[in-house]
């Protein structure tokens, strides 16, 4: 999933903007340092959080996906990955936090599904009636089916053009989370370059032994800022989520939440 203000603007954008980015770094590093008073009001003022709604990944993330930050969400098939993205989408939706892009890449995306989770959300949250909410709610995720590479980078530029002109969606809002399920089946083929600010899911293959470890190997593994492996428990809508990475917090931490049924 995503992560988010801009919980990801975008792969291409990301590319586009890496030299530029460097420079800058170089620059200040030749200018002035950084001290540890710099970077830690940087993390704690200067970020924000898109909550998912799934009370224990939230907990999980302090707060939420973290703006301008990749945030990877791999785990076996079944294991809830696509209904965190979708509950993710349907929570910031339906919150007016903004407006959501969501990338099918396997024919995932369920708008049922969408409009289930948005009727379920309680009312307190939202002071507007039910189908108020679900039509603006949906009218607020653009959904778009990109099966390669090159499709990918096309939506990215698009979506790079309308940020960089400030334009806003046909509801009035910008776009500020980025969903691509999943990332695995497009880079797979072509992995080993810079990639960029995201919320992604990707899936896990065999480490040996019987064990499991996300796809795309070595070349993806420093990409995302925050990797969480979650698993369903059998035969139920308990999952567990453990931090395999994060930039503020030790791996390992793991939280229970619910999937909506």
């Amino acid at each position: 999933m995503a992560a988010a203000g801009i919980s990801g603007c975008g792969l291409k954008r990301h590319c586009a903007l890496a030299d530029h980015e460097e420079k800058e770094m170089m620059k200040d590093q030749c200018g002035r340092f950084w001290n540890g008073m710099d970077l830690l009001k940087d993390v704690t003022e200067n970020k924000h959080f898109l909550p998912t709604g799934l009370e224990g990944i939230d907990t999980l993330l302090g707060g939420g996906l973290r703006q301008g930050q990749v945030t990877e969400i791999t785990g076996p098939s079944s294991s809830g990955k696509t209904q965190v993205c979708l509950h993710s989408a349907s929570y910031v939706a339906a919150r007016h936090m903004g407006a959501v892009m969501y990338l099918d890449t396997s024919n995932s995306f369920s708008p049922s599904r969408i409009a289930n989770i948005t009727d379920e959300l309680p009312i307190s949250l939202v002071q507007e009636p039910r189908h108020v909410r679900l039509k603006r709610a949906m009218s607020s995720i653009i959904c778009e089916s990109v099966f390669d590479i090159f499709a990918l980078f096309e939506v990215l530029h698009r979506l790079e053009l309308s940020l960089l002109n400030d334009k806003v969606n046909n509801v009035g809002s910008k776009v500020c989370l980025l969903i691509i399920d999943s990332i695995s089946s497009l880079l797979a083929p072509i992995i080993g370059g810079k990639y960029l600010q995201v919320q992604v899911t990707n899936h896990m293959v065999s480490a040996g032994n019987g064990a499991l470890k996300p796809a795309l190997g070595e070349s993806w593994k420093a990409v995302p800022h925050v990797r969480l492996v979650i698993f369903r428990d059998h035969g139920s809508n308990i999952c567990t989520a453990t931090v395999l990475k994060h930039t503020l917090m030790a791996s390992g931490r793991p939280m229970k939440f619910v999937v909506p049924s």
